[in-house]
């Protein structure tokens, strides 16, 4: 049985601990753990002496409307997941700990946070690098894990990074996957069992997109137009499916190699996300 993982509620406890421990491999989260972050948490294990996690569920992030009062808390659980993979460290601090004052000093990732996602989450990616730079001042780490599955939000973890100069390395997680191909989300437990069997077409319809972008076909529109009746014929509610440059997440040039395909849909109550990378 592995050790538990040290929890550490205050800034100032997690410092102390983190003293000495050499180089930090850091994973923030929202709780509510399934195996996408718990591949997460191996990757930083692999490449570092000690590993935190944080388990804070943002309310910067959350427009009036959305689920910040129901989201899932499930400490406990989560760091027996953790222990199961080694981290060391759970940085867990109350709302109050991490914001004694009104947090009016704001990061605004810029142009990338108002497209795509930041179309429909208005504000969305400004609370995600607010909370993301306080506790990469906090943790200190060299290296972060962030997963692909959220693609947009890694580019915008990659931009924050690169423009304020932070010397910490950004590493990018795979995508973690059911059996049927329904990418991992906290989010999932929201599906009812009949929407649970229908949600893996929106994987589905992305790599039809992509293997018609194998074919050939040049029309990114049509591409995405299609891949929209597609998911509301079959009960989806989508915001949007593009195809973007990997890069920077703008549409591409005729020449561009190296695509993106990112897609938001309702399904019943639950809003599901999902990417896929593909080389034309």
């Amino acid at each position: 049985m592995r050790e538990q993982p040290q929890l550490c509620e205050t800034v100032s406890a997690l410092r102390k601990a983190l003293a000495g421990r050499g180089r930090i491999g850091f994973v923030p989260t929202m709780g509510n753990l399934h195996e996408g972050h718990l591949q997460l948490m191996r990757t930083a294990r692999a490449q570092t002496d000690v590993v935190v996690a944080s388990v804070f569920v943002n309310r910067l992030q959350f427009a009036p409307h959305e689920d910040f009062d129901s989201y899932p808390r499930t400490l406990a659980r989560d760091c027996e997941l953790l222990a199961s993979v080694g981290v060391d460290l759970v940085f867990c601090p109350s709302e109050r700990e991490l914001y004694p004052e009104p947090q009016t000093c704001l990061v605004d990732p810029g142009p990338l946070g108002t497209i795509h996602e930041g179309e429909f989450r208005p504000g969305f990616f400004r609370g995600v690098a607010t909370v993301v730079s306080k506790l990469f001042h906090i943790v200190g780490p060299d290296l972060a894990v962030f997963g692909k599955k959220d693609y947009q939000q890694l580019q915008v973890i990659r931009h924050m990074v690169r423009q304020l100069r932070m010397p910490i390395e950004i590493v990018a997680g795979e995508t973690a996957r059911a059996q049927d191909g329904l990418a991992l989300s906290s989010r999932n437990g929201y599906l009812s069992a009949q929407e649970r069997l229908s949600a893996p077409r929106l994987y589905q319809c992305l790599q039809a997109v992509a293997q018609r972008l194998a074919d050939g076909q040049k029309d990114l529109s049509i591409l995405e137009q299609a891949a929209q009746s597609e998911l509301h014929a079959h009960g989806f509610r989508p915001d949007y499916v593009r195809i973007r440059r990997q890069q920077d997440l703008q549409v591409p040039t005729d020449t561009c190699q190296e695509l993106v395909i990112l897609a938001a849909a309702h399904l019943g109550r639950t809003r599901l996300i999902d990417n896929l990378e593909v080389t034309r």
